[in-house]
C-alpha cells in the first residue's frame, strides 16, 4: 500500500512536468512562434524545477521504501504507517517548492537585454542565467550548490538503501528466493537508472558541446520521454495491473463479438 501510494505521487508529478513544457511547445510548432513573456518563462522555470525535484525526492523515498520492505520485512507495515508516508510526501513538496522559489527569485535581480533568444524549447534556467547581462556569479554559484545538494545527496540515500539490500539478498540461501526478493525492486531500479541516465546526459550534453540541437534532443529524452515511460515500467512488473487488462481486453473482445453476433 504505500509504494502504490508514492506511485500514486510519482504518476501525478510526472503528468504535471510534462505538462509544463508540451502544451507550449506544441502551440509554438502549430503557430510558428517561438515567442514566450518573460512571466511565462519564469513560471516554466518554476514548476520544472518543482516537478523534477519532487521526481528525485520520490525516488528516493521509494528507495527507503524498498529498503524496509526487504531488510525490515516483519516491521514493515509499523515503520511504513501511513502518517510516515504522508509526512514523506509533504516533506518533499516542501523542500522542492522552496527551492523552485529561491531559484526563480534570484533570476528576477538579473537583467536581460530587449530581445533574448534562447537555444531551447523551453525556458531552462542554465541557459537563462548564461543569456543574462548583468553579474551571474552568485547566481551559478546558487544553482551548482543546489545541483549537488539536490540531485547528489539524495543519490547517495539510494545507493546507501541498495547496498543495505544487496547485502540481505545475499544472505537469502536459495536462487529462487534472491531472484523473487531482487524483483520487487526492478521496476523502481529501473526507472531510477533511467532518470538519473538521462539527467546526467542532459548536463553532459550541454557541457561538451556546443550544438543547441543535441542540447534539445537530451533534453526531451529527460523531461517528456522519462516521465512517460515511468508509468510503462511500472504497469509492466505490476501483477494487479496486468490482471487487470487482461479483464478488460477480455471484456472489450467479449463485447465486440456481441456487437457482431
Amino acid at each position: 500500500t504505500p509504494m502504490y501510494f508514492f506511485l500514486t505521487n510519482l504518476s501525478f508529478v510526472d503528468i504535471c512536468s510534462s505538462s509544463t513544457i508540451i502544451p507550449k511547445m506544441l502551440m509554438n510548432t502549430q503557430t510558428q512562434s517561438k515567442l514566450i513573456t518573460y512571466e511565462g518563462c519564469l513560471c516554466q522555470i518554476y514548476f520544472f524545477m518543482l516537478f523534477a525535484g519532487l521526481d528525485i525526492y520520490l525516488l528516493t523515498v521509494m528507495a527507503y521504501d524498498r529498503f524496509v520492505a526487504i531488510c525490515h520485512p516483519l516491521h514493515y507495515t509499523v515503520i511504513m504507517n501511513p502518517q510516515l508516508c504522508r509526512l514523506l510526501v509533504l516533506i518533499s513538496w516542501i523542500m522542492s517548492i522552496l527551492h523552485a522559489l529561491l531559484q526563480t527569485l534570484m533570476i528576477l535581480w538579473l537583467s536581460f537585454c530587449t530581445k533574448v533568444e534562447i537555444p531551447h524549447f523551453f525556458c531552462e534556467l542554465n541557459q537563462m542565467i548564461q543569456l543574462a547581462c548583468s553579474y551571474t556569479f552568485l547566481n551559478n554559484m546558487v544553482m551548482y550548490f543546489a545541483v549537488v545538494l539536490m540531485a547528489g545527496g539524495p543519490f547517495i540515500g539510494i545507493l546507501y538503501s541498495y547496498s543495505k539490500i544487496v547485502s540481505s539478498i545475499l544472505r537469502i540461501s536459495s536462487v529462487q528466493g534472491k531472484y523473487k526478493t531482487f524483483s520487487t525492486c526492478a521496476s523502481h531500479l529501473s526507472v531510477v537508472s533511467l532518470f538519473y541516465c538521462m539527467g546526467l546526459g542532459v548536463y553532459l550534453s550541454s557541457a561538451a558541446t556546443q550544438s543547441s540541437h543535441a542540447s534539445a534532443v537530451a533534453l526531451v529524452m529527460y523531461a517528456v520521454v522519462t516521465p512517460m515511460l515511468n508509468p510503462f515500467i511500472y504497469s509492466l512488473r505490476n501483477k494487479d495491473i496486468k490482471e487487470a487488462l487482461m479483464r478488460f481486453s477480455g471484456m472489450a473482445a467479449l463485447k465486440g463479438s456481441t456487437v457482431q453476433g
